[in-house]
């Protein structure tokens, strides 16, 4: 039988999950001892699906269409220990570990979906980036933030509806964990650098709003959102196809850039400073107050920014002299076509008891994330429109502080293991 998740429950399981380690680990099993059996992975990897960055042939979907990412997630910055170009033994070492996990896991959100991404640091041991592929290093998307640069080797992301899953998966490879779910352990040659951890999931964030600071004592976080500010997202409507993220040739075609930013929320303000309508204005579009009931369930597969009104929305801005985040971004994010170029996996966080989140944005080239950044400053708008300054009356960036930024390669399946530039061993 599956196990009810209790909020007691749900509190005890993320917390085993940001505290990590083995002592955790042994809890969260205790926690699960009663829940369905982990369902094993595959017997030969190579099988599985060849590209990394394709999660939602595996992601439950709602009435919508819209994918429901895994509830538990862990992101582990590595640095590997060894300087110089990785060897083979290196290489060899860090494909059996991966193999490893997809021999213990099925690759679904019941097991484990996970992936790996090198940074240009890594690639500066070859002293060469990586051919045909746009990877710069990271950098301030705005005057106002000040991030620290994450670059170490690799970022290696493990993703599970089960809290047990990913401790597992985590102890394997760099703990002391003899077995993953059954299956021998591989460590992985490298040594945990940073380690952070969120969560996504109807009821999720409320469960856990008088954990953190920065969350009123009176706000009410609605049970039905998946995030803090009270909303859903990741409208389908609004991502791009797996397929229109790909890289589209050179060595490492079929595989994907990706960007993953660490924002800290200032949600004392958002919930005092807002009505919800007021908050439907600036988390979508200053046209859109009477049309997004609750959390937004009632839009369907689109946030209600679509292609057609990009401009018209840019108008109603500056004449309500504000402009909603989906509002701005939209303009950077659609091609010639109108179709989106970002896939965006986002999930919350209470990493340091703060209420953060962990944005994972997957496109073609780091470039796009970076236009479609650059429009939520709205600069032009700002300039334009006295009402609206760099942080008031301009989306949610009164309320977001980006702590952390970072490039990454995340290469197919047959080249996730220690690449060099040219895509070869």
């Amino acid at each position: 039988m599956t196990r009810r998740y209790t909020p007691t429950r749900r509190r005890l399981l993320k917390a085993a999950v940001a505290t990590g380690g083995a002592s955790a680990l042994s809890a969260c099993l205790d926690l699960s001892a009663d829940s369905d059996p982990v369902p094993k992975g595959v017997d030969d990897p190579s099988q599985l699906e060849p590209r990394q960055h394709a999660w939602n042939d595996v992601l439950e979907t709602d009435d919508h269409g819209n994918h429901a990412l895994p509830r538990h997630q862990t992101f582990l910055y590595v640095t590997l220990d060894a300087d110089g170009e990785p060897t083979d033994d290196d290489r060899t070492q860090v494909g059996e570990a991966l193999s490893m996990l997809d021999r213990a896991y099925e690759r679904s959100p019941a097991g484990l979906i996970h992936s790996i991404g090198y940074t240009p640091a890594y690639f500066d041991r070859y002293g060469a980036p990586p051919e045909g592929v746009d990877l710069p290093e990271p950098r301030a998307l705005s005057n106002f933030e000040n991030p620290t640069f994450d670059t170490q080797d690799a970022l290696l992301h493990l993703a599970s509806d089960r809290a047990d899953v990913v401790l597992e998966a985590e102890q394997a490879l760099f703990g002391d964990k003899a077995e993953a779910n059954g299956i021998d352990a591989v460590s992985f040659p490298g040594t945990v650098d940073d380690r952070r951890t969120g969560f996504i999931g109807r009821g999720m964030p409320a469960a856990r709003q008088d954990e953190v600071d920065g969350i009123p004592d009176d706000a009410d976080v609605p049970e039905a959102s998946k995030l803090f500010m009270g909303f859903n997202a990741g409208f389908v409507g609004n991502q791009a196809t797996e397929e229109a993220i790909e890289i589209e040739s050179g060595p490492f075609a079929g595989g994907t850039t990706k960007h993953v930013a660490k924002l800290q929320q200032r949600l004392d303000r958002w919930y005092e400073d807002n009505d919800h309508d007021e908050m439907v204005k600036k988390l979508f579009s200053t046209h859109l107050a009477d049309d997004i009931e609750g959390v937004g369930d009632n839009v369907g597969s689109n946030s209600g920014v679509v292609p057609e009104e990009l401009e018209q929305l840019v108008e109603q801005a500056r004449d309500n002299g504000a402009i909603g985040h989906a509002q701005k971004m939209a303009r950077a994010n659609r091609d010639e076509s109108g179709n989106p170029k970002l896939v965006r996996r986002h999930v919350e966080s209470t990493d340091e008891n703060i209420a953060s989140l962990h944005f994972p944005s997957l496109q073609t080239e780091i470039s796009s994330f970076e236009a479609v950044r650059e429009a939520m400053n709205a600069a032009d708008v700002v300039e334009e429109t006295p009402a609206i300054r760099q942080r008031v009356n301009n989306g949610i960036l009164r309320y977001i502080f980006v702590k952390n930024r970072g490039n990454f390669l995340v290469p197919t399946r047959e080249l996730r293991a220690l690449p060099t530039p040219t895509g070869g061993a």
